[in-house]
């Protein structure tokens, strides 16, 4: 796939730019004709229907991100308040610990020998 290079400015979210940045964006070649063919019909430069697009865009992922946060952030609280010291789950791993024992399959193991990481290693991949 190719791509055509396009610089754009990106304006100030106010209507006067109080300062302006340009940046290099890689479009596909249907984006980048469709956006010449607009950008003729209405007769404004690319510059500002990309700024118009990238303004909108990021508005709406905003909002989207925004409502994503707030509902990860109220199931947080929903669930501090069901077990605020965490007592709840501090009793269930210790129930866990005592079930599984020493055979617990996530139990750390103590390593013998002269404690050499790549001995252990060479160990495992030849055994």
């Amino acid at each position: 796939m190719s791509f055509s290079l396009f610089d754009i400015t990106v304006l100030s979210i106010q209507s006067i730019p109080m300062s302006v940045k340009a940046s290099t964006h890689r479009f596909d070649p249907e984006v980048q004709k469709a956006l010449s063919h607009l950008s003729k019909l209405l007769k404004q430069p690319k510059n500002r229907l990309i700024n118009e697009a990238v303004k909108l865009y990021v508005q709406q992922r905003s909002q989207e991100v925004e409502k994503q946060l707030e509902t990860t952030l109220k199931a947080l609280r929903s669930y501090r308040q069901k077990d605020p010291d965490f007592e709840n789950a501090i009793g269930s791993f210790v129930k866990a610990e005592a079930r599984l024992g020493s055979s617990d399959p996530v139990e750390g193991k103590r390593m013998t020998g002269d404690g050499s990481i790549r001995a252990e290693i060479q160990h495992l991949l030849h055994a």
